[in-house]
């Protein structure tokens, strides 16, 4: 990539005559919670991309058409019991099953057996009418509807009404470009995942005490986004990265960790239309360690796997500082699995603008 094509992407300062300054973190955090000192400006993003409204006052005829849809496929499949698997109540049955033979067969063996040559008591013939009642019984259980299915705090049921449910379905939808189907099965894949995982259960975990300055939130822009800083450049600490990316399983208590962070950062939003509903990241790549490193650039491609199929129009913007050129070529690595939606909310800059992007 060239000088051009990454200067193509940095944020464009208005002319100011602010003295452009080396800053360390501290100095860059209180640079973004200065929020009373000038008139709030915007930061422009690398594309045309913004933050839509989600009044319903404001959506096109196409995307409340698509809003519509998506509540009547989610009404109908909750009501249905089909949108989740039926895999893990079949797994509990058949173990119920398995369980019941041994005791079947302890029954069995303490019948008792004729002794002095008399034949044992036959039982009484089931009239068919009675057969058939049986199998009906056996056959068709009474299915309980779960109508209390919820997704980061808000009732899913599109009837109950909800506050925020339509601010929740308007970022799967979005995410796949108001394509009803694809954001349907978007947002079941994520229950689905959602169970896997435990994410619900996940903010109750004590996990990344080591590598709690890697990540944290702190703070929030001048448009109210939770703040969210990635500082990759603690992980130049060679004890510190082996006991992160050491391994698979500590690579895999990093996901956790880092799902953690973002379910953390989720409970800051406001669900409501007009309200703060996604957070600003800023990644800071000084010192970070370089694309030798194998364990972090699979650990960094799972994340960002997880984070964009399971988190959809989570993070207004994301802001790379310090940005060393051997990331450009791990950016073009991982481009190909981020969306154009994703990839336009990236803003590249320049050291020297580091100041003066913040402060706006």
């Amino acid at each position: 990539m060239t000088v051009e094509s990454v200067e193509a992407v940095e944020v464009k300062a208005e002319d100011t005559q602010m003295t452009e300054v080396s800053v360390s973190l501290p100095e860059k955090e209180k640079a973004v919670e200065k929020v009373n000192e000038a008139k709030p400006r915007t930061v422009e993003k690398s594309s045309s991309y913004r933050e839509e409204s989600n009044f319903l006052s404001d959506l096109k005829d196409n995307e409340n058409k698509a809003l519509i849809e998506l509540r009547s496929k989610l009404e109908e499949a909750i009501l249905g019991n089909t949108l989740l698997k039926k895999e893990e109540l079949k797994k509990e049955t058949a173990s119920e099953s398995k369980e019941e033979e041994p005791a079947a067969a302890e029954e069995k063996e303490k019948e008792p057996e004729a002794t002095d040559g008399a034949a044992p008591e036959e039982a009484e013939p089931k009239t068919e009418g009675e057969d058939k009642q049986s199998c009906s019984e056996v056959e068709k259980p009474e299915e309980v509807v779960d109508r209390d299915i919820t997704l980061w705090g808000v009732p899913l049921l599109p009837s109950k009404c909800a506050e925020g449910n339509d601010v929740i379905l308007l970022k799967f939808l979005r995410a796949r470009e108001f394509k009803v189907n694809e954001a349907f099965e978007m947002l079941k894949k994520t229950l689905e995942w959602r169970k896997e995982f435990k994410t619900d259960s996940i903010l109750e975990e004590e996990l990344g005490q080591d590598i709690s300055s890697v990540a944290y939130m702190n703070g929030v822009d001048r448009e109210g986004h939770p703040i969210c800083y990635n500082i990759y450049g603690v992980l130049e600490n060679e004890e510190l990265y082996q006991k992160t990316f050491g391994t698979e399983e500590k690579r895999n208590q990093f996901l956790r960790w880092r799902i953690q962070l973002m379910e953390k950062g989720i409970q800051k939003l406001d669900f409501k239309p007009g309200g703060v509903t996604s957070l600003l990241q800023i990644n800071d790549l000084s010192n970070s360690p370089g694309p030798s490193k194998k364990e972090i650039r699979i650990a960094t491609k799972q994340a960002v796997g997880l984070l964009q199929d399971n988190y959809p129009e989570f993070v207004a913007r994301n802001i790379f500082i310090n940005v060393p050129f051997w990331y450009y070529a791990l950016n073009a690595l991982l481009s190909p699995f981020l969306t154009q939606r994703t990839k336009s909310k990236f803003v590249f800059v320049r050291p020297s603008k580091v100041t003066e992007t913040l402060l706006k």
